[in-house]
């Protein structure tokens, strides 16, 4: 039986604050078969693309975030990824096929729950595009937008992080509806791409505003309709002043809080009663089941170019570590993804 050493990414111990790349550490484990024990209902995977993905830093922190469980120190991060199966003891499954879903940061995984993995279909676009556009962060902005927010033509809408793998997706899902659509970011290269690249009417560098609040009032004078929450704490104190009556607040994320030790709390929440805002939170996971609906809407706009895409790939497994800290950083432009390795 053909062996191999598979080299992974692992969790030194559990992190307090904000990670950093030293607790992450590259190890070659001892070798794995590349055969599965018979009726084993397992999948083993050779892992192609590795997502690079805010939430993963929640679950370097002991104990259970929400709807996950933290990562084990000595064992390997796991996240979204896509990857070919070499050995299949599921039905679902064959060698070959091409699948993403949740896997090991490593060369080698063996899912022991394959049902949670989806097959790839469509291979007329970059596999890598199934760690973003084509997966979670496109489902994210899919569902987030359009079954929260209910967007109509010619409503004001606020995209946050706007330029990262889910926020560049709302925002010309937005100017796709018929919308005005401002978004923020952290650099200037980042506000001039978000204007060039996907099309949003205005963009500001939130570094440079010395006041929220006005700066939103700048470019929404006559309010918010929609905003997509990425980012939280004094970002969502200045949008709740903003927002319309009836507006939408779809959470997604908030990034400025994962890695404090504790969490900042929130002003003008009463503007939540008074302008009778929709405030809504939401788990991708609970949703995949309209995962098809999104791939008939978005893969016609990919091929037909009237999405545009951008990725920030870094080559290699150790390059997994510096990857995902850039993205506390603001290093990333575009979705983070890891190449691992080739078909």
């Amino acid at each position: 039986m053909e062996e191999v050493r598979n080299h992974q990414v692992i969790l030194k111990d559990y992190v307090n604050g904000s990670p950093k790349e030293s607790n992450m550490l590259l190890k070659t484990s001892s070798t794995i078969p590349l055969k599965l024990p018979q009726d084993s209902n397992g999948v083993l995977v050779k892992n192609l693309y590795l997502s690079c993905d805010p939430y993963l830093s929640l679950l370097m922190s002991k104990g259970q975030v929400g709807y996950l469980e933290s990562f084990t120190p000595g064992s390997p991060i796991t996240g979204f990824g896509v990857a070919k199966v070499v050995d299949s003891e599921h039905s679902n499954f064959k060698k070959g096929d091409i699948v993403w879903g949740l896997t090991g940061w490593e060369e080698y995984t063996i899912i022991t729950t394959p049902e949670t993995l989806f097959k790839i279909q469509d291979a007329d676009v970059p596999l890598s595009y199934y760690t973003g556009i084509l997966g979670m962060p496109g489902m994210t902005a899919y569902y987030g937008f359009y079954e929260i927010c209910a967007p109509k033509k010619g409503e004001y809408v606020f995209v946050s992080a706007a330029s990262g793998a889910v926020g560049q997706l709302v925002g010309q899902f937005a100017k796709l509806t018929g919308c005005y659509v401002v978004g923020t970011a952290g650099s200037n290269e980042k506000v001039e791409m978000l204007k060039s690249k996907f099309g949003f009417d205005e963009a500001f560098n939130y570094k440079e505003e010395q006041d929220l609040d006005a700066a939103l009032k700048r470019y929404f004078p006559e309010g918010i309709d929609i905003y997509f929450e990425n980012v939280g704490g004094k970002m969502l104190e200045a949008v709740l002043l903003n927002m319309r009556v009836n507006g939408r607040i779809s959470v997604c994320g908030m990034i400025s809080q994962y890695n404090l030790n504790q969490e900042e709390g929130v002003r003008n929440l009463s503007s939540i009663i008074m302008k009778r805002l929709l405030v809504k939170g939401f788990i991708i996971f609970d949703n995949f089941d309209l995962y098809p609906n999104y791939l008939e809407m978005v893969i016609p706009l990919i091929k037909e170019e009237k999405i545009c895409y951008i990725e920030d790939v870094a080559n290699g497994l150790e390059s997994a570590p510096t990857a995902l800290i850039g993205l506390f950083l603001g290093k990333n432009v575009g979705k983070q993804v890891v190449f691992v390795a080739r078909e």
